[in-house]
């Protein structure tokens, strides 16, 4: 059975209006539609960085408990929450960097050494 969503519990922490603290909560997977939509977010087209909020909102299915998981609650998420649900999604996803070992053919050791996904590419042109 594909599990699609994942329990976590924040670092710190959401704090609301009211000075409750919310650690506790669950991500699903991310479908096509919570890639493709946000991009038409106004918010999103103006600000590209806006892009990881939208789609935190999006997938974050549960925190605490706060009643709905909105942009605004993403927002409010200290900078090392908002980090691990980051890497959270990309790792529930399959979106981290994939690793091969490589030696190295001037000192021969061996290292870790990251590899694009298929289409991919991070060489600088």
């Amino acid at each position: 059975m594909l599990v699609t969503e994942f329990t976590f519990e924040l670092p710190k922490g959401y704090v609301d209006a009211a000075g409750d603290l919310h650690r506790s909560g669950t991500m699903r997977l991310a479908t096509a539609a919570d890639e493709i939509y946000p991009l038409k977010d106004p918010r999103v087209r103006n600000w590209p960085a806006y892009l990881i909020i939208v789609l935190l909102s999006r997938v974050v299915t549960k925190l605490g408990s706060v009643a709905e998981v909105n942009p605004g609650v993403v927002e409010g998420l200290f900078s090392e929450d908002l980090a691990f649900l980051q890497d959270l999604y990309n790792r529930v996803n399959g979106l981290t960097p994939k690793t091969i070992a490589a030696m190295c053919p001037h000192c021969e050791k061996t290292h870790e050494v990251a590899v694009d996904p298929l289409g991919e590419s991070s060489a600088i042109p």
